[in-house]
Formats: structure tokens, sequence, C-alpha cells
């Protein structure tokens, strides 16, 4: 994989995903943070159903806090990890409070010292929120990194690295969501569309699936 490789996959994914941005709903910084420390292990879909009913009764770190652990619970224990995660936004919400005058901090280390708060929900947030172009690597961006041959690594931390090496500086604000979506939507983990996918030809996948005479076959 090559940088002109590299520059005409991104240019693809920009022309085929004009508006990348994030699938969580969010009206504020605050319940942008809160959909991310949920959606850890989670879907965006599984995030928005229980968020729409908890930020109906808690949309502020005073309110949240207020509600307590376990009236947290009730409205996300359909989310996996909603024991630790209830407790984290409890903690984290005191913090915010204590720390930050209930604001969401536009730090990186003031972000990571939050409960619950990683580095790929730092990262979050610091793009989406606040526009700066970091890349946070989940799952799909993983995968697509790997299998696509843009930014191999064995680790999260590895494939963060080489895409903030690699990316074209005027793609790396929308880097991540662009990454995330076609992830999300077509090269998935099972069964990756390629023959819907705008990148096939620049792909490196050893196995892509295409149509060919109605049957799938694998092709180099």
């Amino acid at each position: 994989m090559n940088q002109k490789k590299r520059r005409l996959i991104f240019e693809r994914l920009a022309k085929a995903i004009p508006n990348p941005t994030t699938e969580l709903k969010y009206r504020t910084p605050f319940e942008l943070l809160v959909a991310v420390v949920l959606s850890a292990q989670a879907t965006d879909k599984s995030v928005n159903r229980a968020t729409a009913e908890l930020f109906k009764v808690a949309d502020t770190p005073e309110k949240m806090l207020a509600l307590g652990e376990e009236g947290l619970k009730r409205y996300i224990r359909h989310i996996g990890l909603y024991n630790t995660k209830a407790r984290n936004l409890i903690a984290l919400c005191r913090q915010l409070l204590e720390k930050h005058g209930g604001q969401v901090p536009r730090t990186r280390q003031a972000l990571e010292a939050l409960p619950g708060v990683g580095r790929k929900t730092a990262n979050v947030i610091l793009n989406t929120l606040y526009g700066e172009p970091t890349i946070a690597v989940d799952t799909h961006i993983f995968r697509v990194a790997n299998r696509t041959g843009l930014a191999p690594g064995r680790t999260v931390r590895e494939v963060e690295e080489k895409l903030n090496r690699y990316t074209p500086e005027e793609f790396k604000k929308d880097a991540h969501h662009l990454l995330i979506l076609h992830g999300r939507y077509v090269c998935t983990a099972r069964n990756p569309k390629c023959d819907q996918c705008v990148i096939r030809d620049l792909c490196e996948y050893p196995e892509k699936r295409l149509e060919r005479g109605g049957e799938k076959a694998a092709t180099g």
C-alpha cells in the first residue's frame, strides 16, 4: 500500500460518504460524552435506544448524579457492561462538577482522567466535539485498516499511529467516521460487500468477494 493508493481510498470514501459523522444521538457535549462511554462494546442502536429515554430525565451532570447509580441502571440495563458503566458515569458526573464546572474538558489529559474514559473515547470527543484530527480505532476501523492494507497493525495503538502517519492531512478530521461507516455497512466482519465497495480495486484483501455470474467468487 503506497500513499497514492491511500489518498485515492480516502477520496473515494469521502465522495461516497459526503457527511461523515457519528450515528450516536446527542444534543449537547455532555450527552455525547455519555453516549460514547456507553457505546464501548455496544452498538450505537442500543445506546440510542437507551439514551432516548435517559436524556429525558438526566441530560446534565447534576441530573444524572441525582438519578444515582441504581436509577441510571434502569435506563441502560440492556447495554453490555451496564453495571460498570453506571458506576463510571456517576463518578464521571461528580468529577465534571467538581473539577470542570460541569463542562466537558477539551484536552486529552483531562478527558482521560475521567472515570470510564480511555484513549479511544477521548479521541472520539476531541474529533466529534472539538474538530481535532484524531482517529479513534474501534473494531470497525481496526478491521478495515488491516483488511485493506491501509494501515495494518497487531494492536489498536499501532493501527492508530499508522493512520495518523499515513492519512493525508485534509482527510484526518473525517477519517475516523469515514472508516467506521465503511466498516459498518460495506466492509463488514462477515460477508463483506466487496461487489458494492468503492475501493475494491485499491483494497489489498486477498479474499475479496465479487459477484460473477450470480455466484460469490474469491479474487486476489
